[in-house]
């Protein structure tokens, strides 16, 4: 029997279950090893059909050939989107119980490696029909629950969130494992690997990583924190419990709707948005002014205008699409109220660079 009359057959007895788990956390974390033996562990003991998509494996080497050939962040993001239509395309197949279909648009590099990433887990058949450029699922990933964990930094919350968005739109079940290791340990570890990443962008991160943050952002609600590298018995039940579920529970597709329309509850006054980005187009040039005045290094004055112009754009896109990321608790939308939560979360990123009170 074909894989393809696999799928259609699981397909007509039962809604498949589906999810996505992110897996987050600094540089040489452990997030690699703990992937590994969390997806053996659930092949084991759960019988899932489970595949490891490991961001460093999947991303095209011919970047990493040369230290000075390094893609540029806006290569990163076009990337990361990318990698996620790769998901989508394997994602639509399970769900409709068909072969998988290759991208029209896709860096071949990259497609090749996630197709390797695939065959190894056993997800898509080896002898697939590459020629047509479509690959056939295997038995173990149609007739079994099925879990993909993302192995990747995810440092920031806009990351993790695209793919709660992939999730969302095909009703996959969704939660996030954060593997929290001290900035110590990590560069040790870094530093004993092959190819370390360079010390200072490890000290970047863990100063800009946004963790799960269930209490302020509803869609993390599935989320749980875990200290690298042992895993306690207690940390293992809850990690069960999160992972079923996520898979019980997938994102209803409806929710879209419901968002939309406190969209249009938020979205009361064009104006309002107009006023709120130039007094905060304000506030962030005075800030500048006074880490100036406080004599803080042209470097950290970059990554400090960096973080500024960042929270602005997210505070006016809160605004503009109703994502309630920081006007979670308003029922109204005062303009003082949008100033008075900026200067807080200001506040927050300039005791960084300096102590000068705001």
């Amino acid at each position: 029997m074909k894989a393809g009359e696999d799928a259609r057959g699981a397909r007509s007895e039962k809604p498949k279950k589906l999810g996505l788990c992110v897996l987050c956390g600094l540089p040489a974390a452990g997030k690699s090893t703990f992937a590994r033996a969390l997806s053996h562990s659930l092949r084991q003991e759960r019988s899932w059909a489970v595949g490891v998509v490991a961001y460093d494996d999947v991303m095209p080497d011919a970047f990493l050939e040369e230290a000075s050939a390094r893609p540029l962040p806006s290569q990163w993001k076009s990337l990361r989107q990318e990698l996620l239509k790769y998901l989508e395309y394997f994602f639509l197949a399970v769900i409709n119980g068909c072969q998988m279909s290759a991208p029209p648009s896709r860096t071949e590099a990259m497609w090749e490696d996630f197709l390797t990433c695939l065959k190894d887990q056993d997800l898509i058949s080896s002898s697939a029909l590459e020629a047509q450029s479509h690959y056939l699922l295997t038995k173990t990933a149609v007739s079994r629950p099925l879990l993909l964990i993302l192995d990747d930094n995810f440092y920031y919350q806009s990351m993790r969130y695209q793919v709660y968005q992939l999730a969302r739109k095909y009703s996959l079940g969704f939660c996030q494992l954060f593997l929290e290791c001290s900035l110590e340990t990590c560069l040790q570890r870094n530093g004993q690997r092959p190819l370390p990443v360079p010390a200072e962008t490890i000290h970047l991160m863990g100063s800009k990583i946004e963790k799960p943050n269930p209490e302020k952002n509803a869609w993390e609600h599935n989320s749980l924190t875990i200290q690298s590298p042992a895993c306690a018995s207690e940390a293992r039940l809850k990690l069960t419990d999160l992972l079923l579920t996520a898979l019980e529970n997938p994102i209803k597709y409806v929710e879209e709707n419901v968002e939309q329309k406190e969209t249009d509850r938020i979205i009361c006054s064009t104006n309002i948005l107009h006023q709120a980005d130039q007094t905060l187009r304000r506030i962030v040039s005075q800030t500048m002014k006074e880490a100036k005045g406080e004599q803080v290094f042209p470097y950290n004055l970059k990554l400090l205008a960096e973080e500024l112009n960042k929270l602005k754009a997210e505070f006016l896109e809160d605004l503009r699409q109703g994502n309630k990321k920081y006007l979670c608790f308003q029922q109204t939308m005062d303009l003082s109220d949008v100033i008075s939560f900026f200067h807080y979360e200001k506040d927050n990123i300039v005791r960084k660079y300096f102590s000068k009170q705001h």
